[in-house]
């Protein structure tokens, strides 16, 4: 941890813009002032790291709640035929990309093992902190599931003693396998209630796990202390996991007016992933497309029907936090998440408000994506003066420096 003086600087705090130029102080990697010249006060006189940030736009540092941080590629089976192994040195520069464009936390949402997430800490590898769900748990030929027709299972990723199957049916095998997770080193669990775009042998509208299914998950998350994220794009298999007691609702596609009302009852967050089927469409639009054609073509169905069905549920009141997917598209792109969600209706304040303070409440406690005394020393220096919507059309090229725990990281 560092300390680092960034004065002058027209300041997003993870609520709202400051109504004039501030400068921000982090001190041993925690934020110790927000104010316009507390970078000049005596108490700060040791500080020797100092940024002019005149006209420049500093925000919190970004969070992303739905990353799969060690694959890359909508579809790509290259891991069938690549080294067991591999995947986890991509990953390295998967997580230093998204470090890069300002995002300094991550839930990562399947894929990552215990030991990525301790080598980041560590300071190992470059990469933004980490909450991971290690394994996506599935029912059996759901969204998770890796079995194709032909009787050759695919997996998203193979097992591994880090990383367990997540393949679970009836509640006491939901409660087991969700055991098996937390035992790996789980933060939170990942499950899908129901079917996928990506995934070749089921269709998103149809619901996976049935209620007493997903409460058993639940009642397993809250005994370790945490929760349940649900890759939920039917409406049926979003009203299973509110009724279960999931508490973010990833993707939410097919959203109606009797789900909504029930994610308003139930206090449940969205995260969109507007990009993810987006990504999707254009992995398809490559030479060489490996995508089989019912995939693209139900990507090509769900584009319109979801940014749809999020305006509605933001219209409605639903609380939205930025989740892009990346991993389905490439790492380093995350930013165009939030210009997306403007198209929807969100303002500028309320999608970079998204982006941080709001996602940054699901890292943990302690001022995640936020700039106000006491928070964590994350910052990113724009090199714009940030005002408009659209100056968030790619953003992540409009990163002049990114702060983790008062160090700079490239």
């Amino acid at each position: 941890m560092s300390s680092v003086i960034i004065s002058n600087a027209h300041i997003f705090d993870g609520v709202g813009f400051l109504t004039e130029d501030a400068d921000v102080v982090i001190r041993d990697g925690r934020v110790a002032a927000v104010d316009p010249g507390a970078g000049a006060l005596p108490e700060h006189a040791d500080i020797a790291e100092r940024v002019d940030a005149g006209g420049h736009t500093v925000l919190p540092g970004l969070v992303d709640l739905h990353v799969h941080s060690v694959i890359e590629g909508a579809g790509d089976l290259a891991h069938v035929s690549e080294p067991f192994s591999l995947h986890y040195y991509q990953s390295v520069q998967y997580l230093e990309r998204t470090l890069r464009c300002g995002i300094t936390s991550i839930r990562d949402a399947g894929g990552a093992e215990l030991g990525t997430k301790v080598a980041v800490d560590r300071g190992i590898i470059k990469g933004p902190r980490m909450r991971i769900a290690v394994t996506i748990m599935s029912q059996t030929g759901g969204h998770g599931d890796g079995m194709r027709h032909s009787g050759i299972e695919v997996p998203l990723l193979p097992t591994s003693p880090g990383r367990p199957r997540g393949i679970a049916d009836g509640p006491e095998d939901c409660r087991r396998v969700a055991r098996e997770i937390f035992r790996a080193g789980a933060d939170h669990i990942k499950i899908c209630t129901s079917g996928g775009v990506l995934s070749p042998t089921d269709d998103p509208r149809h619901p996976q796990f049935t209620v007493a299914e997903i409460r058993a998950i639940v009642e397993e998350a809250q005994a370790h202390g945490t929760y349940v994220m649900a890759h939920a794009q039917g409406e049926g298999g979003i009203r299973n996991a509110l009724l279960g007691g999931v508490k973010t609702i990833e993707h939410g596609i097919y959203l109606d007016d009797a789900t909504i009302q029930l994610m308003l009852d139930t206090g449940a967050w969205l995260v969109p992933t507007l990009i993810a089927p987006l990504w999707v469409v254009r992995a398809s639009e490559r030479p060489r497309s490996a995508l089989p054609a019912n995939v693209v073509d139900k990507a090509k169905a769900v584009v319109d029907i979801h940014r749809a069905a999020v305006a509605h549920a933001f219209d409605a009141g639903v609380p939205i936090a930025m989740g892009t997917d990346t991993g389905v598209g490439p790492h380093g792109s995350n930013l165009e998440e939030i210009y997306l969600m403007t198209q929807i209706g969100m303002s500028l304040e309320q999608a970079l408000r998204a982006a941080t303070s709001d996602a940054g409440a699901f890292i943990g406690p302690g001022g995640y994506g936020a700039l106000n005394v006491g928070s964590v020393g994350d910052a990113v220096l724009l090199d714009r003066r940030l005002t408009d919507a659209s100056h968030l059309v790619d953003l992540d090229r409009k990163i002049a420096a990114v702060y983790k725990d008062g160090v700079s990281q490239f």
